[in-house]
């Protein structure tokens, strides 16, 4: 069986009551004008109402995709990509586009004065003077933090090298809300690499503010959850236990969070070829798994999920892809102060 460090039960947060109705989200989205100018750098710099009250607004969007378009007409969303990406630089581009505004940026540092030397704190102020928002990728832990301290405009963090990823996070929350009904009495498996994934590292966080969430990690000894993380856990009281074994795990998950050994995070390649293929999820892995799972993966994927896998309708990853576009949508009309 899994090792536990923790063995507490999340106890039911006074914030986390029943699951909101689209319907209702009107009132949300004028509630949500809290969130106008906020930067995004944590899971945790929204509240639990927040989070609740825009995943209302994303479900808007997303079962009625007229919903607010044009709405950021004359916004400017700047895109800032220090570090290779597809879906989170195009959902956002997306995003912007889609409720009438534009966007400017750079997909390769190499492109832009970076290069040079130009510092972030300099290449930040010169991109506020254009932009209403920004959102930077780097890899660099802590880099959205200091980019949020010399910006006059939102800063939204969408990946700081092993750190954090938060709106990839609204992505997987709404993914597990819109596909389980709550994100609340799940057990959710996260496996891979979990030492460098950062998607983990905020969607472990973020879940841990949920109502009877119990957690299984998945890793080679060399991969384990940072002990940041655990403590984390521990502090709030989530049951938490770590195994080396998947189909030991499968048996008891709602939810199995599948990352790929990330090459670029290893400083010696051995290592890296020695690990990349420590977990491989198959057909034959998926009939160990409850009818009703749910199968993330942040992408891009490798080969820790077989192709073969696509087809089981409980593979949602490319949905999940499609969510982080309401998801993003969302998040930009509440900090660009439209969604009232």
């Amino acid at each position: 069986m899994p090792t536990r460090r923790a063995n507490a039960v999340l106890p039911t947060c006074k914030e986390n009551g029943s699951v909101l109705d689209f319907d209702t989200v009107d009132i949300y989205a004028r509630g949500n004008t809290m969130l106008k100018g906020r930067s995004l750098i944590e899971p945790d710099n929204f509240s639990l109402e927040e989070t609740e009250n825009l995943f209302t607004l994303a479900g808007k969007i997303e079962s009625d995709e007229n919903y607010l378009r044009d709405s950021c007409r004359g916004k400017l969303l700047a895109t800032l990509f220090f570090e290779p990406s597809t879906r989170t630089r195009l959902s956002f581009e997306a995003a912007i586009l889609r409720l009438g505004g534009s966007c400017l940026g750079f997909a390769d540092p190499g492109s832009s004065s970076a290069s040079k030397g130009e510092s972030l704190a300099d290449t930040i102020r010169m991109a506020a003077s254009y932009a209403d928002a920004i959102v930077m990728r780097s890899p660099k832990e802590g880099a959205a933090l200091l980019a949020s301290r010399y910006s006059q405009v939102p800063v939204l963090n969408a990946g700081d090298g092993g750190h954090h990823h938060p709106t990839q996070t609204l992505t997987d929350l709404f993914t597990i809300r819109c596909l389980r009904g709550e994100i609340a009495n799940l057990t959710v498996g996260f496996c891979g690499d979990l030492k460098f994934g950062r998607t983990v590292h905020s969607l472990a966080k973020a879940l841990a503010r949920y109502a009877n969430i119990r957690v299984i990690f998945i890793s080679p000894e060399e991969l384990v959850i940072p002990e940041y993380i655990a403590a984390t856990l521990q502090r709030q009281g989530v049951e938490f236990a770590e195994t080396r074994n998947l189909e030991e795990a499968m048996p008891e998950l709602d939810v199995l969070y599948m990352t790929r050994v990330q090459k670029e995070r290893f400083f010696n390649e051995e290592d890296y070829i020695r690990l990349k293929d420590s977990f491989v999820l198959n057909a034959e892995r998926m009939t160990l798994g409850k009818g009703n799972l749910v199968v993330l993966h942040p992408l891009p994927r490798v080969n820790e999920i077989a192709v073969e896998v696509d087809a089981d309708p409980r593979a949602a990853y490319f949905k999940q892809a499609r969510y982080g576009m309401y998801a993003r949508m969302a998040l930009l009309a509440s900090i660009l102060g439209v969604a009232e």
